[in-house]
């Protein structure tokens, strides 16, 4: 069985929890948040995926 990666894991959760704030934010219907999560998500989730092609 592999072992988990759990710095990608965290980074995972993070990608997750900015697209919840996102939600959030659509509830509380502030614009600026809603862009800011939607930045920040979209962000880390390149930043992942640039990191998992430099392992390769």
């Amino acid at each position: 069985m592999k072992t988990i990666n759990f710095p990608m894991l965290l980074l995972a959760c993070l990608v997750i929890l900015m697209f919840v704030g996102c939600g959030v934010a659509i509830a509380l219907r502030n614009v600026w948040l809603i862009v800011l999560f939607i930045l920040l998500g979209f962000a880390l989730m390149g930043f992942g995926i640039s990191l998992k092609r430099k392992k390769k």
